[in-house]
């Protein structure tokens, strides 16, 4: 944490569904407020909210204001919408943040990256066809748009090897090597060391902001 009275606490809303992940939130809340974020989490409470704006709005209203953007996809899609048959409120949260250009990170359950290469191998390669196939929800992936959400964060990404050569497919847009990347997961310490080596140094990190950089 900047010991810098005058600097301004970073803001990062963490965008994900909670069912089944929830220790996980509760281990990303304690680092990254650790780190010295004001984290903005549904699952904490700590999403700034108005009277005048439905859960909805609140939680749009959160990625347009926030400084950061860590979106979780889960092989959970998430059962909050605007309305019958509309995107998720985490989806939409992402895609907002995808056209704001909001600085964000992006960690994808390896099921779902799974789903999507064998959807892609077996002829389904694009939203349109996917949502043509009848799926019974199951514990595994229980909506196929958690696929048109990873394939929306990685769209104009470059796949580079990882650094430290294991199984993890990490996306980094070459230009924007710090405030944009996005890393699959399988086990939650997968995810733990993804946020810390990309965001244990907010002072880093807001002075990226401040050169126009995109972490």
């Amino acid at each position: 944490m900047s010991t810098d009275p005058k600097q301004k606490q970073l803001t990062l809303m963490v965008s994900s569904t909670v069912y089944g992940i929830e220790e996980l939130l509760e281990k990303i809340y304690a680092t990254l407020t650790a780190f010295g974020y004001e984290v903005w989490m549904s699952h904490k409470g700590t999403l700034p909210v108005s009277s005048t704006r439905t859960a909805f709005e609140n939680c749009l209203h959160g990625v347009e204001h926030c400084d950061l953007f860590l979106s979780l996809i889960t092989p959970q899609y998430g059962s909050g919408v605007a309305g019958r048959g509309e995107m998720s409120i985490t989806h939409q949260e992402l895609l907002k943040a995808i056209d704001l250009n909001k600085p964000r990170w992006i960690l994808a359950h390896s099921d779902v990256v799974f789903a999507r290469t064998l959807l892609m191998n077996l002829g389904h390669d694009s939203a349109e066809k996917r949502a043509a196939l009848a799926l019974k929800k199951n514990k595994v992936i229980d909506d196929l748009r958690v696929v048109d959400m990873y394939e929306a964060a990685i769209r104009h990404d470059v796949q580079v090897p990882d650094r430290k050569g294991n199984w993890v497919q990490k996306y980094v847009n070459p230009d924007d090597a710090l405030l944009y990347a996005s890393s699959q997961f399988f086990r939650y310490q997968e995810a733990e060391s993804f946020v810390a080596e990309h965001l244990r140094d907010p002072q880093a990190v807001a002075r990226k902001l401040k050169e126009g950089k995109k972490p």
